[in-house]
């Protein structure tokens, strides 16, 4: 049971780790803009090839971890994401930095599928709550925590634009200590060069929770999204501060709680959490964009947590409706698909967001993710009242 455990917490740590380090370059855009001359543009460009990345990783690597093993796929991850890191500390133009993303995005989609995986093959040492938290919210922990530290000690630590990433390489490789005294829960096997091909299946028990669950994967992941390449440009325009502090709340408040709602969700059933999830989340957002109109810092980063909160609990909900009771060999295609069409539904926005911002207001722009999360909202409540409905006549039928 020891050796589960330490398994379970390796694979977590280091899930939450490689996202960690996504997270650490993000409070620095506003001084690459000053400093180095990168445009909105570029910065957009280095979230959606981050973006990219992931999605690269998920379509081509991640069901390879079911026969290689969950182990060798988690070492290479942390690697990658150390390798990452490195380009960050010599930017000086755009090139580094959308590089440095790009490879970030490709460890981050490993680590969505072979680390995911892992934590939930052991999910049976720890409460039954946990582990969809961890899949939902430690990713947007991870971002958080770097993006908050980075943040503090860009502002008032020494050597501002290295110490954060040294911090960074001293925790990979802490993960990857962690890591090698883990025990694989995976046989290796043939097939890996088969399992190259891209294949984003559901079983059948997972099809019919997927389109509305999707639907919230898209919503909240692309405000995650806009935050991710306009928070500091947000905090500075918008409102009013140029503090690097600042950038990083701006950026954490939407980030952060989501473990909060998280742990509220596991408390009540999988749909509940979903639906009451989604529908707080689409009434904060209005508040994000009002207190954003109004150049108004403290009343927006604590309506972003609330939000934060509500997107904790409908993620976490929607990969419930997934992930329960799947086989062990189905766990890595299904993480996949939702991370895949989580990556996807945050790229895209973000991309038209980019070329938007040549022509259009940061306001105006936001006003667009508003639009979408409503949209999402009214699917979701067509979607299970013909649920509902249809459960309705099957049991007015038997």
């Amino acid at each position: 049971m020891k050796q589960i455990h330490l398994s379970y917490t390796g694979a977590a740590l280091s899930l939450v780790t490689t996202y960690l380090a996504s997270g650490t370059p993000i409070p620095l855009y506003g001084r690459y803009q000053l400093e180095n001359g990168v445009s909105y543009m570029a910065l957009s460009l280095s979230s959606v090839l981050y973006f990219i990345g992931a999605v690269t990783a998920l379509l081509f690597f991640g069901r390879v971890s079911n026969f290689l093993g969950r182990k060798p796929i988690a070492l290479v991850t942390v690697l990658l994401a150390g390798v990452s890191t490195f380009y960050f500390m010599n930017i000086t133009e755009a090139t580094p930095l959308i590089v440095g993303r790009l490879l970030q995005g490709l460890a981050s989609g490993l680590a969505s599928t072979a680390m995911a995986a892992w934590v939930v093959d052991n999910a049976k040492a720890v409460p039954r709550w946990l582990t969809p938290a961890i899949l939902s919210c430690g990713p947007m922990t991870g971002l958080t925590i770097g993006g908050v530290g980075s943040g503090v000690l860009v502002e008032y630590g020494p050597d501002p634009r290295h110490l954060s990433f040294y911090i960074v390489l001293v925790l990979l490789l802490c993960c990857l200590a962690l890591l090698v005294m883990s025990t694989d829960s995976v046989i290796h096997k043939s097939g890996a060069l088969n399992s190259l091909k891209p294949r984003l299946a559901l079983p059948c028990k997972a099809r019919s929770a997927f389109p509305v669950a999707a639907s919230t994967f898209v919503c909240t992941w692309a405000l995650g999204g806009f935050f991710q390449a306009f928070g500091p440009a947000m905090a500075q325009h918008n409102l009013h501060s140029s503090s690097a502090v600042a950038a990083a709340f701006v950026f954490a408040a939407i980030m952060a709680p989501s473990s909060l709602g998280a742990s509220l969700a596991g408390r009540v059933s999988a749909i509940k959490a979903q639906k009451v999830g989604m529908y707080s989340f689409t009434l904060l957002l209005g508040g994000i964009l009002f207190f954003l109109y109004q150049g108004m810092l403290i009343p927006f980063v604590i309506t972003s947590i609330l939000a934060g909160i509500a997107q904790g609990g409908v993620l976490t909900g929607s990969i419930q409706t997934l992930v329960t009771d799947l086989e062990q060999d189905e766990r890595a295609s299904v993480l996949s698909l939702i991370y895949t069409t989580s990556y996807i539904g945050a790229a895209i926005p973000t991309l038209v967001a980019g070329r938007a911002s040549e022509h259009y207001s940061l306001f105006t722009i936001a006003c667009g993710y508003g639009v979408l999360a409503l949209l999402g909202s009214i699917y979701m409540f067509v979607f299970h009242s013909k649920t509902s409905k249809t459960q309705v006549n099957q049991h007015v039928r038997s």
